[in-house]
């Protein structure tokens, strides 16, 4: 593997940042084709989609609430999964392929 071929950076959330703000990874897997675009939608105006089914989001403790409010909304839970990871600590996020924009905003589009 070459070094050039890899795309990393580091991410640190300390306790000063953990009062104000959360940093998160949100993964889904929804069947339906109308339902997944929507509820991408509904994540596009929170975060970043860093895969096609995978978004990160730095967001206030307000809007992470009022998104975990949101997402039952938008799934089946028979059929549909969501996970959201808290990522808390220092890190290192190392990927390879089509590199992705990362924008760390509290901007939400209804």
């Amino acid at each position: 593997m070459e070094e050039d071929e890899i795309e990393s950076y580091f991410f640190e959330t300390n306790e000063e940042f953990l009062e104000k703000k959360v940093f998160i990874l949100i993964i889904y897997d929804i069947c339906n084709n109308k339902k997944r675009v929507k509820f991408a939608n509904v994540l596009s105006g929170y975060g970043t989609r860093v895969q096609k089914s995978a978004f990160e989001a730095v967001l206030t403790k307000k809007k992470y609430k009022e998104l975990l409010d949101k997402i039952p909304r938008y799934i089946d839970k028979t059929e549909d999964s969501v996970k959201i990871y808290q990522i808390q600590g220092k890190g290192q996020v190392l990927s390879w392929g089509i590199e992705q924009e990362i924008l760390q905003e509290d901007i939400i589009i209804v």
